[in-house]
């Protein structure tokens, strides 16, 4: 077998690698954002790399990805392990559940916590067909992965990036929370079936109208970009009305300034119960503890409403007024994050845990995203054919 290093050059949806001891780890933010900025949920979310893949050009028959995964467990609940997803020249081939890796279990009543140390795993795929192919790997959108070499049985070479790039910003829901496997996270589907090249900044906890976070967006190169916020806002109570609606416009301000014709998509939340009309923060429900399948409740009180405390069903109507105020930017677009997965959605495919999707509703909300945005009457239609041109 060949043993190939992997390089900035073999790894796409990154924003730069690290190197550690036992190779590189995949990063989403910059170090800089890293080190002033992040505090420690976002530290943890940024370095899960949800939405990045090592891609690759071989004749290669055997594959084999060395990686060392380090990941968040709780005590008493069941959270599903990171995957490797490989994909064929566009075609799902498989998925790849990692088995080892270092873990931290956090105790949630008494607030501990304890580290184990783990191997690393190799997972080896062996019955590719034959002829020059591009493979994707995309790596665990739940667990750090460190990237530590390539094995082949034929020589690779770094796969060219194609089509135009999508920049998007949003909470866990965006960052794949609960989803099987990397390439079910709805970005992931939206942007497969679009043709289209994944960034993806979502990060769980962490969707808060940061300003960093709008120059970091601001920073990067993008054809199209999408925010999705809302949802952190409300469930972390972070913010009252009166500091959100400025907060949003000044988002949209520094994104412009480096980007001032892209197309710009604005999303409100989805649908999510708890927090229609109750405020947060959100909490675990104190009930499910310990049973293996924890939910999430909203603590508000509905009463603050008139004192400028934010739900879900505030949060929809400001920003609707933002977009309506902002009329003079061609660019900008508005999206009700309920056209994606709505009240009656929720009927059919209810939220697992009360706040996060299930693999098939990220499938369904993918689906509809790459309509609305990249479909034949979408806001940036042919962008792909554009680009390529």
């Amino acid at each position: 077998m060949i043993t190939t290093p992997l390089t900035a050059e073999f790894v796409h949806g990154a924003m730069n690698l690290e190197v550690v001891d036992r190779g590189v780890r995949p990063h989403r933010l910059p170090r800089l954002v890293r080190e002033r900025f992040a505090d420690q949920q976002l530290r943890l979310m940024e370095a899960q790399p949800s939405g990045v893949r090592v891609a690759f050009v071989t004749t290669a028959r055997r594959v084999s990805l060395e990686v060392h995964a380090t990941r968040v467990t709780y005590q008493g609940i069941k959270r599903a392990r990171g995957a490797l997803d490989f994909v064929i020249d566009g075609a799902f081939h498989g998925s790849h559940v990692l088995a080892h890796g270092d873990f931290t279990e956090l105790n949630l009543g008494t607030g501990t916590s304890a580290f184990t140390p783990g191997e690393s795993d190799h997972v080896l795929v062996e019955d590719l067909v034959a002829g020059e192919k591009t493979v994707e790997i995309w790596l665990p959108h739940n667990e750090q992965a460190d990237l530590i070499a390539l094995h082949t049985d034929e020589p690779v070479r770094p796969a060219p990036p194609t089509g135009p790039v999508w920049l998007h910003h949003g909470s866990s829901v965006s960052h794949g929370s609960n989803a099987t496997s990397p390439t079910r996270i709805w970005p992931v589907v939206a942007a497969r079936r679009a043709g289209v090249r994944l960034r993806n900044l979502g990060f769980g906890g962490s969707a808060l109208v940061d300003p960093f976070m709008a120059r970091v967006m601001r920073d990067t190169e993008a054809d199209v970009i999408s925010v999705k916020l809302g949802l952190n806002v409300v469930n972390l109570d972070a913010m009252r009305l009166r500091s959100f609606v400025p907060a949003i416009h000044g988002f949209l301000d520094t994104i412009r300034d480096g980007h001032p014709t892209t197309p710009l998509l604005l999303i409100s939340p989805l649908h999510c119960a708890i927090h229609e009309n109750t405020p947060g923060p959100g909490a675990f429900d104190p009930a499910t503890l310990g049973t293996g399948t924890v939910k999430f409740i909203a603590t508000g009180d509905p009463d603050d409403v008139k004192n400028g405390r934010l739900t879900l069903e505030v949060v929809r109507q400001a920003l609707e007024e933002v977009f309506a105020s902002r009329s003079g930017d061609a660019h900008l677009h508005h999206l009700d994050g309920r056209a994606l997965y709505s009240a009656a959605d929720a009927r059919r495919h209810p939220l697992p845990d009360g706040l996060h999707p299930d693999t098939d509703t990220h499938l369904l909300i993918g689906e509809r995203f790459s309509e609305f945005a990249f479909g034949a009457q979408g806001i940036v239609s042919g962008l792909a054919h554009r680009h390529n041109a």
